[in-house]
C-alpha cells in the first residue's frame, strides 16, 4: 500500500500558530514517571517484555491513558491502545463502518540497563498529543489511537518486534511459543503469567491502521553534529540476526597439548574477528555486530565444549546483507573445518530495507518549515517497528537528537527542548489527519 489513503485533503489546515498552551504539556515529568518502572542501580531502565516491571508499567500507562480520556483497551499479545474515538465513518465504505484508525506511538520494552527515552518518548508523546488534541480541538471526525507496543527490543527472547509483529500478522503465538529466555521460561509461560495469550480474553492483536507515524530518537550523533532539529526518516536499514553455535570437545586444560584440541571458544574468537574483518571490507554503512557470547562448561580449567555468539547485520540495501551474511558463513565453516569443529546456526529474524511513506513525508517536510524547523532526510540506521508496519500501512517516522548520540545506556539524553520539537511535528501531522475536512 503506497497511496496515503486518508480524507485529510493536501490542502488541509493545519491548526492556527502558535499552538495553544503546548508550553503546558509535561513530556519530561511523564518520561521520568514512566522510568521508574525498571528503574535499577546502575541508574537505567530493565523492562524486558511480559517480566514484573514490564507488567506494571504497562498497567500504569492504561490508567494513565483513561485519566487522560482515552479509552484504553489491551490485546492478547500485551499491545495496550488508548484511543480517541473520532465521529465520521468511513467514505464509501458502507454505513457504520468505522475508517481505520491513524495510529502513533512505540514501544516500552527496553534493553538490559537502557535509557528512559527509547521508545518510550513515542508513547509518551503519543497519549500528550492526544490528549493536548481532545482539550483544545475536541472529538476528531477520524479516530486517533496511540499505541504502546509490547516488545520491540529482542532483549528477553531471541525475537524482535512482537509487538508490531503480532499487530500486522507477521507473526503469531505459534511461532515463537517455543522459544526460552536466559532462565529458560518459555515464551508460552511469560505471556501466560503476565495475563495475555489466547485464554486471556483480550482481543485478537491483528487489526489494520489506516496509518502508523512513530515519533523516536535517533540513537545517533548526525542530529546533533549537523545541528537539525527534527529527522525525516527517509528509509530503514534491513537486518538479519543469528545465533552461531560452534561445538568442539570438553578436556583437561592441563594435559590436552594446544594442537589436539577442539576448543570451541578459540574456534568461535577466530569466526568474531572474521566479523569484524568482512564487515570493514564491505564498507559502509553495512555494520555488523557480535554482542553476546557464551561458552559450557564454563571453568577456567577446562576446553570449551561449546560457544554460542549472536550476530547482527545491517545494511539499507538487502542485497549486500545477504552477500556479507554469505562471505561470513563461509569464513566460519573454513573455520571449523581447519580446527575439527561442529557449526550450526539459526536465524532469528530477517527483516527487508523499507522505505517510509512518501506523502506522509512530504507532510512532515511541510509541518517543519511551517515551524521553521530546522530538517534533513535520513535513513535510519537503527530497526524499527515502523519498518514492521509500512508493508500494511502507511508509515512514517520522526527523529529528535540525541545528545552524543548514545542510546541503550543510562546516559541516553534528549533535552526537553528537542522533545517538545518533535512533539509539535507530531500534534499537527495527527491534527492534519484526525481534523481535516
Amino acid at each position: 500500500m503506497n497511496d496515503f489513503e486518508v480524507h485529510a485533503s493536501a490542502g488541509t489546515e493545519f491548526p492556527i500558530q502558535p499552538l495553544p498552551q503546548l508550553e503546558q504539556v509535561q513530556l519530561q515529568s511523564m518520561l521520568d514517571w514512566l522510568s521508574t518502572y525498571g528503574a535499577d542501580l546502575q541508574g537505567g531502565v530493565t523492562r524486558l517484555l511480559y517480566d514484573q516491571a514490564w507488567c506494571k508499567a504497562q498497567h500504569a500507562l492504561a490508567k494513565k491513558m483513561q485519566e487522560k480520556g482515552l479509552t484504553p483497551a489491551f490485546d492478547q499479545s500485551g499491545n495496550l491502545y488508548g484511543t480517541l474515538n473520532g465521529n465520521r465513518t468511513g467514505a464509501g465504505m458502507g454505513k457504520g463502518i468505522e475508517e481505520a484508525p491513524i495510529v502513533t506511538g512505540s514501544h516500552i520494552d527496553t534493553v538490559v540497563h537502557g535509557g528512559k527515552y527509547d521508545g518510550a518518548y513515542g508513547v509518551v508523546a503519543g497519549v500528550l498529543a492526544l490528549e493536548y488534541l481532545k482539550n483544545h480541538f475536541g472529538t476528531p471526525k477520524r479516530t486517533l489511537q496511540v499505541v504502546s507496543l509490547c516488545e520491540e527490543e529482542g532483549s528477553r527472547f531471541p525475537f524482535a518486534y512482537w509487538g508490531s509483529r503480532s499487530i500486522t500478522g507477521a507473526s503469531g503465538l505459534e511461532e515463537v511459543q517455543h522459544l526460552k529466555d536466559q532462565a529458560g521460561i518459555t515464551f508460552a509461560q511469560a505471556i501466560c503469567n503476565a495475563g495475555f495469550g489466547p485464554d486471556s480474553g483480550h482481543r485478537t492483536a491483528s487489526h489494520t491502521y489506516g496509518a502508523f507515524i512513530e515519533l523516536h530518537i535517533e540513537q545517533g550523533q548526525v542530529l546533533e553534529r549537523l545541528g537539525h532539529s527534527i529527522g525525516i526518516v527517509s528509509d530503514i536499514v534491513g537486518q538479519k540476526r543469528f545465533s552461531i553455535t560452534v561445538i568442539g570437545e570438553a578436556n583437561h586444560a592441563g594435559t590436552t597439548p594446544m594442537a589436539w584440541r577442539k576448543d570451541a571458544l578459540a574456534g568461535a574468537a577466530e569466526m568474531i574477528t572474521a566479523v569484524r574483518s568482512i564487515a570493514l571490507e564491505a564498507g559502509e554503512p553495512l555494520v555488523a555486530t557480535v554482542g553476546r557470547v557464551t561458552a559450557e562448561p564454563g571453568v577456567g580449567n577446562v576446553v570449551a565444549s561449546r560457544a554460542v555468539f549472536s550476530l547482527d547485520i545491517r545494511h539499507i540495501r538487502q542485497e549486500s546483507i545477504d552477500r556479507c551474511w554469505q562471505d561470513m558463513l563461509q569464513a566460519f565453516s573454513r573455520i571449523a573445518a581447519e580446527q575439527q569443529l561442529e557449526l550450526n546456526w539459526e536465524e532469528h529474524l530477517s527483516v527487508t530495507p523499507i522505505p517510509m511513506n512518501e506523502q506522509i513525508t512530504a507532510d512532515i517536510r511541510s509541518i517543519c518549515e511551517m515551524e521553521q524547523l530546522s530538517y534533513i532526510h535520513m535513513p535510519s540506521g537503527a530497526g524499527h517497528d515502523s519498518q514492521i508496519f509500512q508493508p500494511v500501512c502507511p508509515t512514517a517516522m520522526i527523529f529528535v537528537p540525541s545528545r552524543d548520540g548514545i542510546s541503550h545506556n543510562p546516559l541516553e539524553y534528549t533535552a526537553e527542548e528537542d522533545l517538545m520539537k518533535g512533539f509539535r511535528v507530531l500534534v499537527q501531522l495527527l491534527y492534519k489527519y484526525g481534523y481535516g475536512s
